[in-house]
């Protein structure tokens, strides 16, 4: 699936101009904020609660009533609104795809339904209905000729199949209902649940959105694709991590609890580094082999932003590890911190660079919420100089390893031979020079992962739960 849709990125990327690559990405960046909006906690609301059946068809009816009006005062302001993130061209796609969001809503209670029994093999194949539906209607209607809009046509396509395959599969039609005791709690867990994904996502799209407004579509497409090729890493890292990590952290002892963000972080820090050097250094070969001569302007882009993907990686492990151990309000507030200074670093830096500086402002934001996240885990216990041990030889090896690949690329200049000597190069060095470190840290994670695997899969009374859900309508197109 997720090579499926990073190859359908590059197709994109190789039939888009710079502009459009630019709208593309600014829409998805809007529909996703207003899915997170438009969701409101509902889903996770439903999925934990031990009385499904009763809230079921108020949440139904709260669901489909706020995407409503989303969707219409999105459809209302859509070009107004393309406009004012720099991609006037845009607004009859926001406006199409607008209609995700009352599809989204339509949806909320059996995707919850699927999610609370556990269905994932329904689930699974729902996505790959999807991604099969979307994929193929996008590449017609591309070669086509509709552009831009045949992203925004085939989602709504997709997404419709989709929220019907799992009412299908749950057995049910929509029920709705309203019931003022039910709609009441439920608004009161939704609301803050709401305004923590809201921000989130207003984190992960700042960029993109001043960006678009103060240099333009063009501009953005380029940095776009940069961002999402920086972010390989996470992709691929994130979510088994979180998945193993979560659980593993909730139930350590209190007293291992404070080393265990240590032992897990050499590992996954170790592969990060690697992986962001990779794309650091090879930057060049890999936007010309895969997206073409005409995509290298995003080649310094990636040569920094390689260096924010593995850092997201790691913070993304430090929020899991204060979520498990019931510090949901820390965590609050770092994002807020995050937020005071990446705002004003990405005006500053689009100001100054345009794309390389917002660029620059993302890993110079990202290098200061470590050092606060360092400052915030310390106070509540956590042993610093552990995951400091774990910290600093992976970079140590990497100063060592980028030469080596850096300097493979300058024999042959060929795209192909320069990536995969490069890769292998770098790849080899940084394995001789790490790899008995790694296995013992390997081993330590190992250890505190088995002394728990009795209890992995059920969530003990009172621990945290991630906060947000999996948008409904399947994985959007990686570059």
């Amino acid at each position: 699936m997720r090579l499926g849709t990073f190859a359908v990125g590059i197709f994109l990327a190789r039939m888009f101009s710079h502009e459009e690559f630019g709208v593309y990405a600014v829409v998805l960046t809007v529909q996703a904020v207003l899915m997170t909006v438009a969701d409101f906690g509902l889903s996770t609301d439903l999925i934990r609660s031990g009385d499904h059946t009763r809230k079921a068809p108020t949440v139904a009816t709260l669901s489909l009533g706020i995407s409503a009006v989303l969707t219409a005062i999105t459809m209302a302001v859509a070009a107004e609104l393309a406009a004012s993130v720099g991609a006037p061209g845009g607004g009859p796609v926001l406006a199409v795809m607008s209609l995700t969001l009352l599809i989204a809503g339509v949806g909320v209670v059996p995707y919850a339904t699927l999610q609370r029994e556990f269905r994932q093999r329904e689930l699974f194949l729902i996505s790959v209905v999807d991604f099969a539906v979307g994929t193929a209607l996008t590449l017609v209607l591309i070669l086509a000729g509709l552009g831009v809009m045949s992203l925004a046509v085939s989602r709504v396509a997709a997404q419709s199949i989709a929220v019907i395959l799992q009412y299908r599969f749950v057995g049910e039609r929509p029920r709705l209902g309203f019931d003022r005791s039910v709609a009441r709690g439920v608004v009161a867990f939704g609301l803050p649940v709401a305004g923590a994904n809201l921000l989130s996502w207003a984190l992960l799209g700042a960029d993109k959105m001043l960006l678009s407004g103060m240099a333009g579509a063009a501009a953005l497409g380029v940095y776009f694709l940069a961002f999402n090729i920086a972010n390989w890493p996470m992709s691929a890292l994130g979510q088994v991590v979180r998945s193993v990590s979560l659980p593993t952290f909730s139930r350590v002892s209190d007293a291992t609890g404070d080393r265990a963000l240590g032992i897990a972080w050499g590992p996954v820090w170790s592969i990060s580094v690697l992986a962001g050097l990779l794309l650091t250094v090879l930057a060049s070969p890999a936007v010309q082999l895969l997206y073409g001569t005409r995509w290298l302007e995003a080649a310094p882009l990636l040569m920094i932003l390689g260096a924010f993907g593995a850092l997201r990686t790691v913070l993304d492990l430090a929020t899991t590890y204060l979520l498990a151990r019931g510090y949901s309000t820390r965590v609050l507030w770092l994002q807020l911190g995050w937020m005071v200074i990446l705002v004003p670093g990405l005006v500053l830096g689009i100001r100054t660079a345009g794309a390389v500086g917002a660029a620059l402002a993302q890993v110079t934001a990202g290098a200061l919420l470590l050092l606060l996240y360092g400052i915030s885990l310390a106070r509540v216990g956590t042993d610093i100089r552990a995951v400091w041990a774990s910290f600093w030889p992976p970079l140590a090896a990497a100063v060592v390893a980028a030469p080596a690949a850096w300097a493979c690329t300058l024999i042959a200049h060929r795209p192909l031979v320069d990536l995969l000597v490069g890769g292998v190069v770098g790849t080899a060095v940084y394995t001789a020079l790490l790899w008995r470190w790694f296995r013992g840290r390997l081993n330590e994670a190992r250890r505190l992962g088995s002394a728990h695997t009795a209890t992995l899969g059920t969530e003990p009374p009172g621990s945290p739960s991630v906060i947000g859900r999996t948008v409904q309508g399947g994985p959007h197109h990686e570059a």
